[in-house]
């Protein structure tokens, strides 16, 4: 299990495409029995169990009795990776008994137990295919992590390891060739992914785009949502304008879904953000970010091992002093901000500087108890003198300030806000600054649609239809400077707020019912 396992018991990396997903893109890449297919070399890079090779092997099979070719000789344009020796396994036993009822064997070298990204191939491809793998970048173990980054120049900062599969995938292309992967939309949009945009956009051509935000193409749930990405070797097979398909009001994908329109252009002139939004003129005069309205934007404290640093009765093992109060996602649920009762141990002293164990004798006891597993943390071993302190440096002085809060990901219809009483996990982030008034206007438009569209533009939507407030994209956010609300619709919104009545809040937002009030704040019509 190189990668680990998940929380439902598979590994990490393996998620099983439907085989009317498989026959779909098939089709799309035209990869189908009535062309010639005896001299057209594909590759699959992550095969799993075979859905593809599988669907691939009947074409193959099938265009060898239209066109009269051999089958047998025409196997050996395929090639399937796989790096899990379980699933190789699968995979053999599937494919020799699909061969078997064609009266065909399993060319040596047609499955190949290795992995993709540092083994030695010397073809290119006409056509790569498949459903590379869901790995986070905490989960690639170091060493490798270290070795993808020397050998591809766009896995870079945090990224999910399909993105070295995409540059090498695109390495691998012939002159003709074509790359048709389903995998997370992330890349499309994050800091992660910019540099394979930049990629793409300078030296091939990008296909199209169909985002599955409606479908369900894998065999299980999985959290984020998946596009079909098609990309050429040569920038000649490209479309003119490139476009973002996206499949409407489709559950479940079938061999008979309807030609796709386009929704809306790429601008894959700008890598930093294919999605960008494009602001009218008329009104970006009016529009601000939120820091240039004097607020700040943080995420909460990473510790790297929570299990040490943060439970509830943290109080009875170490000074009470050492102990902050600290805000977790699941403690902002349902609408409502409901703290768990965790506290978070804080190995520093109120200037930010790490605390002296010889003066804390309790906190020395505790942390020696969990010294193996702190001092083999990154950040341990890259300063061995301290090796009891979390990944960030904590402020206390941020527990007594006003917080709004932004979950990672979050089904809470409204954004709450903390009255200065904790501190912040890692999975939320918050925006500080102003007054508690001045928080309560910000929650409002943040709440609104027009933000809503800008995040949907400049990140991802999870599983569930969530939007993600990351940082990098909360700081892209482009809105009305909140004092230039008149008094009475700041006094309707703040209690709309203070009721909870979202309805009212989106009411008093939009274009109709600011329209009637004075500049400079209803000139802004994009509510």
């Amino acid at each position: 299990m190189i990668y680990g396992r998940r929380s439902n018991g598979s590994q990490h990396g393996i998620v099983l495409t439907k085989p009317v997903v498989v026959d779909w893109m098939l089709d799309r890449a035209a990869y189908v029995p009535d062309r010639d297919l005896s001299g057209v070399r594909v590759l699959e890079p992550a095969a799993g169990d075979g859905a593809f090779a599988a669907a691939i092997v009947d074409r193959l099979y099938e265009s060898a009795l239209r066109f009269g070719f051999s089958f047998q000789q025409a196997l050996h344009n395929l090639t399937c990776f796989e790096v899990d020796a379980q699933m190789a396994d699968a995979l053999t036993r599937r494919l020799t008994d699909r061969l078997s009822r064609y009266g065909a064997v399993l060319p040596d070298g047609m499955i190949r137990r290795a992995d993709f990204l540092l083994a030695e191939i010397g073809l290119s491809y006409d056509l790569i295919v498949g459903n590379p793998p869901y790995v986070r970048h905490e989960q690639i173990p170091v060493p490798l992590r270290q070795l993808y980054r020397d050998l591809y120049p766009v896995f870079t900062h945090r990224s999910d390891l399909y993105i070295a599969f995409y540059e090498r995938s695109l390495r691998l292309l012939s002159e003709c060739g074509l790359l048709c992967f389903i995998c997370s939309n992330r890349w499309l949009k994050n800091q992660y992914g910019q540099r394979l945009r930049e990629l793409i956009g300078r030296v091939y051509g990008l296909g199209e785009v169909i985002d599955l935000e409606d479908a369900d193409p894998f065999e299980e749930s999985v959290a984020a949502y998946p596009a079909i990405t098609s990309v050429y070797k040569s920038k000649s097979r490209s479309k003119s304008i490139a476009s973002y398909y996206k499949v409407h009001h489709v559950s479940e994908l079938d061999a008979a879904a309807p030609p796709l329109e386009p929704v809306r252009p790429l601008d894959i002139q700008h890598p930093s953000n294919w999605f960008s939004a494009r602001e009218d003129p008329a009104h970006s005069g009016m529009l601000y970010t939120i820091e240039e309205q004097g607020f700040n934007i943080g995420i909460g404290v990473a510790t790297g091992a929570d299990v040490c640093y943060i439970r509830p009765d943290l109080a009875s093992m170490v000074e009470p002093e050492l102990c902050l109060p600290i805000l977790l996602s699941k403690d902002l649920k349902n609408n409502q901000l409901v703290w768990s009762g965790n506290y978070l141990l804080n190995p520093f002293d109120l200037n930010g500087r790490l605390i002296d164990l010889e003066c804390y004798p309790r906190a020395r006891a505790y942390f020696g108890t969990h010294s193996e597993l702190l001092r083999s943390r990154y950040v341990a071993r890259k300063s061995p003198e301290a090796w009891y302190r979390t990944i960030d440096r904590v402020d206390a002085a941020l527990v007594g300030r006003n917080k709004l809060m932004l979950p990672d990901m979050s089904g809470n219809t409204f954004l709450l806000i903390d009255e200065g009483r904790y501190y912040p996990h890692h999975n939320l982030y918050y925006i500080t600054g102003g007054t508690y008034d001045d928080l309560v206007l910000l929650a409002c438009i943040l709440m609104s649609r027009f933000v809503k569209d800008q995040l949907a533009a400049l990140g991802n939507r999870m599983n569930g239809g969530y939007l993600r407030w990351q940082s990098q994209h909360v700081k892209k956010l482009r809105i009305p400077h909140i004092r230039s609300i008149p008094a009475h619709i700041a006094r309707e919104l703040a209690d709309a707020y203070h009721r909870r009545e979202y309805h009212a809040i989106d009411r008093w937002l939009s274009g109709a019912a600011i329209a009637q009030y004075g500049a400079p704040f209803h000139q802004t019509t994009l509510f």
